[in-house]
């Protein structure tokens, strides 16, 4: 009876413990986002003073600013969508057949070409990107959207998570019970490995999605008109301002704003994290 006591009340330190953790690391998370939203309602001067855990009025005073001033947000938040949307669906689906090209066939080189495909992971963005702005300049694509895009087909990273995922939930059974059925390699991948590896694709689309979405270095060097250029380039403008006509309120909201769209892709794809994870494949 007593060890029954000292094991409920051990499993119950636990618990409290976990949860003391949790709410510790969920109060890190969202303290910054609390603290660059109270800065959006202050103005420049009230920034300037400090900071002070109480909003401010001047919201809708910085947001007025930002729009009446030179910078296309509007155009910027555009362009972003756009490159960030397709360099997710993109990513994730190129990634997702080229892992199951190395799940589900056997073939010459198979492994070298997966251990070819590790190896890029390895490669630094900064090492690439002179060789890069050199090709998209002999091909005539600087200043436009398609360096920015077509590139993400390629992803190393999202390839060796689907694989590892499709690993513990894509039988090989299935895939040869879908051939005897008559089903064509096309067929079966996006009818039955999609389905299967929503969670994962869920996964690599929200990482994907704000990956493009934050990334400034590729985006600073390719983009050149103002109408062309995303959010965070024209944040990097907004904040390389005149000191005369910097104004830290403006910088704040504009970030708020730009935050939204993640915060939105997030909790439309995060329900399908857990709700699939349970969902799993036909076991060997």
């Amino acid at each position: 009876m007593n060890e029954n006591k000292t094991k409920g009340a051990s499993v119950h330190a636990r618990r409290a413990v976990a949860y003391i953790v949790l709410i510790l690391l969920t109060f890190l998370c969202l303290i910054w986002f609390y603290i660059l939203f109270i800065n959006a309602t202050r103005s420049h001067a009230e920034l300037t003073k400090g900071f002070t855990p109480i909003p401010s009025t001047h919201l809708l005073e910085n947001w007025r600013s930002l729009l009446a001033g030179t910078l296309p947000v509007w155009n910027g938040m555009l362009n972003s969508l756009l490159i960030a949307v397709l360099s997710a669906v993109l990513c994730v689906y190129f990634s997702t057949m080229t892992a199951y090209a190395i799940h589900a066939y056997d073939f010459k080189f198979k492994r070298a070409i997966f251990t070819f495909i590790l190896a890029i992971m390895m490669i630094p963005t900064q090492v690439t990107a002179l060789g890069f702005l050199q090709l998209i300049g002999k091909m005539k694509l600087d200043d436009s959207f398609i360096p920015l895009i077509v590139p993400s087909i390629a992803a190393p990273v999202s390839f060796f998570y689907m694989k590892q995922y499709m690993e513990s939930v894509l039988s090989l059974s299935l895939i040869e019970a879908a051939r005897i059925d008559g089903a064509g390699e096309f067929r079966t991948f996006n009818s039955i490995v999609l389905p299967l590896m929503k969670p994962a694709i869920s996964v690599q689309a929200i990482f994907t999605f704000v990956s493009s979405w934050n990334n400034y270095f590729i985006p600073a060097l390719v983009l050149h008109t103002d109408k062309k250029k995303t959010l965070p380039v024209l944040i990097a403008q907004l904040r390389s301002a005149d000191w005369l006509k910097f104004d830290m309120g403006q910088v704040y909201v504009m970030i708020a704003f730009s935050i939204f769209p993640v915060i939105v892709v997030y909790l439309i794809l995060s329900k399908n994290i857990v709700g699939g994870v349970t969902a799993g494949g036909v076991k060997e």
